[in-house]
């Protein structure tokens, strides 16, 4: 076959695939992700903080073997526990027991421990967890995709009527207070909807790789150096791009689409450094 009817056919493929319902939820689920990452995940990089997502991702392979285990849902038992854990990290560097790095580290040790135990008590490793450790955005089904959906929109809402609050909170929190701003609540609150985020997104990109999604299109976007209106927005459009372009191109090629996803945010990103570089 020549160049032109393999690429015929790729196109009728792609197309194909848009009729079916497994793959518009897919692409319906992942943007929802997407967006919600690429909003929350710019803030933990301006904040240092990238690798509390890392943390609360790991965190949440505790909750899904247990979700597995017991029957339940396992993005609800997913939630459940990094919101505990978000609670736990807050508390720990609130009263000072450990800095931030520390109380993730102890987190995510506990909550990775807690579903290996998990799993060597159910008899080993199954398909269902390995689709949530490595992402299964090709498996959402309706109810996934109602709670995505759900969580998603909380996660918006909170970020588009907050985000001149969270801007100020990330260059000086101390004259935010000063000023009026709730910084401890609104901590509090953003914490919880990275613990959100992070559960929205395990169906797409699963508990490894997850951190890549909050972090890369955040950095993809801030090496553009523009506006914090056109950040967020770049950010954003890289986050989706790179979703709706991996999940196709896995579809397509039969590879697995998070770590298609990935590679194509690594690649926008090293895209960004060399425009930066010769700009």
């Amino acid at each position: 076959m020549n160049a032109a009817g393999y690429s015929q056919m790729v196109t009728a493929n792609i197309i194909d695939l848009f009729s079916y319902q497994f793959f518009q939820n897919a692409l319906i689920g992942g943007v929802i992700a997407a967006v919600a990452c690429a909003s929350v995940g710019l803030f933990l990089v301006l904040k240092k903080e990238a690798m509390i997502g890392d943390g609360l991702s790991h965190t949440a392979f505790g909750g899904i073997a247990l979700g597995l285990f017991l029957g339940i849902n396992p993005l609800l038992t997913a939630l459940g526990v990094s919101l505990l854990a978000v609670f736990t990290i807050s508390y720990m560097r609130r009263k000072k027991i450990a800095p931030t790095d520390s109380a993730i580290a102890v987190m995510l040790a506990m909550g990775f421990s807690t579903g290996l135990i998990v799993i060597s008590i159910a008899g080993g490793f199954n398909v269902d967890l390995f689709s949530y450790l490595f992402g299964s955005i090709l498996t959402i089904d309706s109810m996934d995709l109602a709670l995505i959906s759900m969580l998603g929109s909380a996660v918006l809402l909170f970020v588009g009527i907050f985000r001149r609050e969270l801007l100020s909170m990330v260059f000086d929190e101390e004259d935010s207070r000063i000023m009026g701003v709730p910084t401890r609540r609104l901590s509090i609150i953003f914490d919880l909807l990275v613990a959100i985020t992070i559960v929205l997104s395990i169906k797409v990109i699963g508990t490894i790789l997850v951190v890549a999604l909050l972090v890369l299109p955040g950095l993809c976007a801030l090496k553009l150096n523009l506006s914090f209106r056109s950040t967020i927005i770049t950010a954003i459009g890289f986050s989706v791009l790179s979703t709706l372009l991996g999940t196709i191109f896995s579809a397509v090629f039969k590879l697995a689409p998070a770590g298609v996803i990935v590679f194509v945010l690594v690649f926008f990103f090293f895209v960004t450094l060399i425009y930066k570089k010769l700009g």
